[in-house]
C-alpha cells in the first residue's frame, strides 16, 4: 500500500470516543463560525443609525461583501482539504476569522467594516469543506446525514448565542463591544482544534483507503455535472439559503420597524426560536433523511421538498400578522422545517463522489449555495426594501421579506423533488470515470439554465 498523503495521521479507523470528541469540537467550531457571521444581523439597526446608510448597503455588508470571498475561496481551500491535513486547515481558518471579527470593533466607517467582514469571509471559507470531509471519514454512509445534522447544529447554536448576547450587548454596551466579545474566544478554540482533534484516514468509515492522487477542481466539477441530482441539489439548496439568509439578516429589522421591539427582546425571542427550533430542524432533517433513505434514497430528497413547502405556507401569517407575538408564534414552524434541507444536501454531496473528491465536492456545493443564498438573499431583500420604502415607509421590510418568501419556497421544493428523481441512478455511478461529453453538456446546460432563470426572476423583482 502506498503512503498516505501529507498530513495523515494514520490509515486506521478513529475510535468511537475520538470521533465523538472530534464531532463535538467541530460543532463548537461551526458555532463560532455562525456567531461571528450572524452577530452582524442584530447589530445592523445600530450600524445603520451610526453611519446613516440605506438598506442596500446593509444588505451588501451582511451578504455580498462576505459571500463573494467566502464562496469563491471555499473551492481552492477545498482542493487543499483533499491533499493536506484538514484539522490544521480548520484551526488556521478559525484563527483568521476570529481575529477579523474582533478587528471589526475598530471600524471607523462602513468601508472599514466591510473590509473586516471580507476578512471574516476569507477565514470562514476554510471551515466547511474540510469539516464535511473529516466527518465523512468518521461516520459511514448510513450515519452520515445524522452526523452532518449534528454538525449543522452549530448554525442554530451560533445564531442563538449571537442574538442572545448581541441584543443585550448592543443595547447596553454598544455594537463594537459585541464584535470583541464574540471574536476573541475563537483564537483559543483554534489551539484546541490543532492539538486535540485526530485527523481521520480518508475512506476509513467506508472500510477502504484510497491513496491515489486527488483529482483537480475541473475534473470534480465535470464529474458532478454528469449527475443531474447534483445540479438540482445545488440550485435547490441555494434557493432555500436565499430565503434563510434574507430572514437571518433582516428579520430583526422587520421586528424593530413593524412591531417596535427592542434589540434585547428581539435577541431573546429569536435566539431561543432559531437556537432551539432551528436546531431541531438541522438535526431532525439529517435524522429524517437517514430514516427515509431506508425506503429509497429518493425519499430523503422528497421529504425535504415536503418540509420546504410546509415552511413556505407558514411564512405568510408570519409577515402578515398584526402583532409581534403572532408573527413569532407562526415563525416557530418554518424555523424548524426550513432547515431540513441542509444536512441532507451536504451528505448527498459527499455520497455522490469518490473518496478523494469529497473536499472539492463540498466546496463546489457550498460555492453555489452561498453565491445564490448568502450573496443574493440579503442584497436583494435590502434593495427591495429600499424600492418599497417610498410607498410603504417603515413597512417596506415586511413586504420585502414576504416577496422573497413567496418566490423561493416552492421553487426550492421543486428542485428537491427533481433531485430525488435522479438520485438513485447517480449514486450507482460514483465510481464511473468522467465520460460522455454530450451528457456533460446537457447537465451543465441544465445547471446554467437554472441559475440564469434565477437571475432573471431577481431582475424582474427589482425592476
Amino acid at each position: 500500500m502506498s503512503k498516505p498523503a501529507p498530513g495523515h495521521a494514520s490509515v486506521g479507523k478513529v475510535s468511537p470516543g475520538a470521533r465523538r470528541y472530534a464531532l463535538g469540537v467541530l460543532v463548537a467550531v461551526y458555532t463560532f463560525n455562525f456567531i461571528d457571521r450572524q452577530i452582524l444581523a442584530i447589530l445592523l439597526p445600530a450600524i445603520k443609525a451610526e453611519f446613516l446608510v440605506d438598506d442596500w448597503v446593509l444588505g451588501f455588508l451582511a451578504g455580498s461583501a462576505f459571500a463573494l470571498f467566502y464562496a469563491t475561496l471555499g473551492v481552492p481551500i477545498a482542493l487543499l482539504a483533499d491533499r493536506y491535513n484538514r484539522r490544521n486547515l480548520i484551526a488556521l481558518a478559525l484563527a483568521i476569522w476570529s481575529g477579523m471579527t474582533a478587528l471589526s470593533a475598530a471600524a471607523g466607517s462602513v468601508l472599514q467594516l466591510t473590509l473586516a467582514r471580507i476578512g471574516v469571509g476569507i477565514g470562514e471559507a476554510g471551515c466547511s469543506p474540510p469539516a464535511h470531509s473529516m466527518i465523512s471519514d468518521y461516520y459511514p454512509p448510513e450515519q452520515r446525514s445524522t452526523a452532518l445534522g449534528i454538525f449543522t447544529l452549530g448554525i442554530s447554536i451560533g445564531i442563538m448565542i449571537a442574538y442572545l448576547a448581541g441584543g443585550w450587548v448592543v443595547e447596553n454596551i454598544g455594537w463594537r463591544a459585541a464584535f470583541l466579545i464574540v471574536g476573541l474566544p475563537g483564537l483559543a478554540l483554534a489551539l484546541l482544534v490543532r492539538f486535540t482533534v485526530t485527523e481521520p484516514a480518508r475512506g476509513s468509515a467506508d472500510s477502504r483507503i484510497d491513496n491515489t492522487p486527488p483529482p483537480g477542481i475541473v475534473y470534480v466539477a465535470r464529474f458532478l455535472l454528469l449527475r443531474r441530482s447534483f445540479a438540482h441539489l445545488a440550485v435547490g439548496s441555494g434557493l432555500a439559503a436565499f430565503g434563510g439568509y434574507a430572514i437571518a439578516s433582516f428579520f430583526p429589522s422587520f421586528l424593530v420597524r413593524s412591531h417596535g421591539m427592542s434589540p434585547t427582546l428581539i435577541g431573546v425571542y429569536l435566539g431561543l426560536i432559531l437556537g432551539i427550533a432551528g436546531g431541531a430542524g438541522f438535526a431532525g432533517g439529517g435524522w429524517m433523511a437517514d430514516r427515509l433513505g431506508r425506503y429509497g434514497r429518493r425519499w430523503s430528497m422528497w421529504g425535504v421538498a415536503i418540509a420546504l413547502l410546509a415552511a413556505w405556507l407558514c411564512l405568510f401569517p408570519v409577515y402578515l400578522s398584526d402583532s409581534a407575538n403572532g408573527a413569532l408564534l407562526w415563525f416557530l414552524i418554518p424555523a424548524v422545517l426550513s432547515n431540513f434541507y441542509l444536512a441532507t444536501t451536504l451528505a448527498q454531496a459527499q455520497n455522490l463522489v469518490g473518496l478523494r473528491m469529497r473536499g472539492v465536492a463540498a466546496g463546489l456545493m457550498l460555492f453555489i449555495l452561498n453565491i445564490i443564498g448568502l450573496g443574493m438573499g440579503p442584497q436583494v431583500t435590502g434593495i427591495l426594501s429600499d424600492l418599497y420604502a417610498p410607498a410603504l415607509g417603515q413597512e417596506s421590510m415586511r413586504y420585502s421579506l414576504l416577496t422573497v418568501a413567496s418566490v423561493v419556497g416552492p421553487w426550492s421544493a421543486f428542485h428537491y423533488y427533481r433531485a430525488g428523481c435522479y438520485l438513485e441512478s447517480d449514486l450507482a455511478r460514483v465510481d464511473d470515470p468522467v465520460l460522455g461529453a454530450g451528457s456533460l453538456r446537457k447537465s451543465g446546460a441544465l445547471l446554467a439554465t437554472m441559475i440564469v432563470v434565477l437571475v432573471l426572476v431577481i431582475y424582474l423583482l427589482l425592476r
